[in-house]
């Protein structure tokens, strides 16, 4: 810590010592160059800061790989099939077709979940029969 503060102090008064002298130069004349020195303590910090930002990137891109739940499967489809249904359609006219479409599909989807449950709840299917009768009816196209 005490090193990064020295560094700090000593580039501070580097660039405030330089800078008169690069305001009083000529504008033919070549900018003077930093010292390697404080060139070289300034860099190494930048490198241990690459070095934590590496992992941090890489947990970032195994978030972005989840698998969607079966809800975002779901309104993915349904965004699919509004799409195509949409066409040509441009602008505002295509947002207030895509809107209600999806909102058409959504109800579709719970009228059919409220079918499917009264139709296993009638039949008095329990547990993974209940499951597997659930999926097959959600996934038929009515």
């Amino acid at each position: 810590m005490k090193k990064l503060i020295a560094v700090l102090c000593s580039t501070a008064y580097f660039m405030l010592a330089s800078s008169p002298a690069a305001i009083a130069q000529d504008k033919g004349a070549p900018a003077a160059a930093p010292a390697a020195p404080a060139a070289a303590k300034t860099d190494a910090p930048k490198a241990d800061a690459a070095k934590t930002e590496a992992p941090k990137k890489a947990e970032k891109a195994d978030k972005a790989k989840k698998e969607p739940t079966e809800a975002q499967k779901a309104q993915q489809e349904r965004m699919k099939e509004c799409n195509t249904d949409a066409g040509e359609k441009k602008g505002e006219e295509r947002k207030g077709f895509m809107k209600s479409c999806l909102k058409d599909k959504q109800k579709a989807q719970q009228d059919r979940m409220k079918s499917c449950n009264k139709e296993a709840a009638d039949k008095k299917v329990k547990g993974d029969d209940r499951k597997a009768f659930m999926k097959d009816c959600l996934s038929t196209k009515k």
